[in-house]
Order: structure tokens, then C-alpha cells, then sequence
């Protein structure tokens, strides 16, 4: 017989303990955050990144998401960039959602890709006074509420509701 601990928050207090009555209940897996670096001009804090995504995702409502965070430099982005969204020049962030599309039902947690240029969030982050973490903070975010399908190019109302949904898991980090 396996038993989960159960958390009772009591006041300020948490008790942990053993209790035989959630023994049918499973242990919730955990999210799959996939990061691949692929640059090496600025070193990143991958733990770091890995633990900021998830404080968006727990944000979002979305806690069991599974996400790919590519670290690319201005070169590869530039190539992404026209390759997919056929625009010239590099950008700070692109993703690609898998929530779209014939065949996003078959995997409904399967939430996309997050690609991050740091030599463009670098040089955006010089330009606003803030450090490279913070940028790269609100890149993910982001990034991340583009594969919920929010998008600020389609209309002012649309960019007015994306600033907004932006704040929320910029506040938790």
C-alpha cells in the first residue's frame, strides 16, 4: 500500500502526515520543461530557467504543461525567423505553439516551443536599465502566453489583453 503525504494548512502552519484515507489518490506528474542552450555568448542559469517557467506555467493555470525553452543566439533566431515567420532580421523571442493546429488535441499538455535570442534581450536589456535575468524573465513570459494564444499583432484590444496577462507571472518571479 502506498500513501502520499497530505498537506493541511492550518493558519501559518503546515502539517505534513501520513493518512491512509488518499492512498487511490496518484501523485500528479510533474511537467516536462525541456531547455536546450545553444549559444555561448552569455552564460544562462538553466535551474534558474527551469524554476522561472514553471512559476509562469503554475500562473497560467497550467501546472502539468510540457514546454521546450531553445537559448539561441541573433544568427540562428535571424534564420528562424525568416524561415517560419518570413521576416528579416533577428527578434527576441519566437514561439511555436502546439495548441494549434489538426493535430493539437492529440497531446493537450504539449504546450510548444520558446525560442529566445540572448544577444537581442541582451542589448534590450542595456536599452531599458535592467538586468539580462529580468528581460530573459519577461521574454518567457512572453513566450509562453504566445502558445496560450494570446497575441498583440492582431488588434490594440488583443496587445492591451496580452500587457495585462503579462504582469501576473512577472509579479512571482
Amino acid at each position: 500500500t502506498k500513501y502520499y503525504t497530505v498537506f493541511t494548512i492550518i493558519g501559518s502552519n503546515i502539517l505534513r502526515k501520513k493518512h491512509p484515507m488518499v492512498k487511490m489518490v496518484k501523485k500528479r506528474q510533474r511537467m516536462e520543461v525541456l531547455i536546450d542552450n545553444r549559444q555561448s555568448s552569455c552564460g544562462m542559469p538553466l535551474k534558474k530557467i527551469r524554476r522561472t517557467v514553471e512559476v509562469i506555467l503554475g500562473a497560467l493555470d497550467c501546472p502539468d504543461g510540457e514546454i521546450s525553452i531553445l537559448i539561441v543566439d541573433d544568427p540562428q533566431i535571424e534564420k528562424l525567423n525568416r524561415k517560419y515567420l518570413n521576416r528579416t532580421g533577428p527578434t527576441n523571442v519566437i514561439a511555436f505553439s502546439m495548441r494549434e493546429g489538426e493535430f493539437s488535441h492529440l497531446n493537450p499538455q504539449l504546450l510548444g516551443d520558446v525560442v529566445i535570442s540572448t544577444d537581442t534581450a541582451a542589448k534590450e536589456a542595456q536599452n531599458s536599465a535592467m538586468s539580462m535575468e529580468q528581460r530573459f524573465s519577461e521574454l518567457l513570459v512572453h513566450g509562453i502566453l504566445h502558445l496560450f494564444g494570446y497575441d498583440h499583432e492582431t488588434s490594440d484590444q488583443d496587445a492591451r489583453k496580452m500587457e495585462k496577462k503579462n504582469q501576473e507571472p512577472l509579479e512571482l518571479i
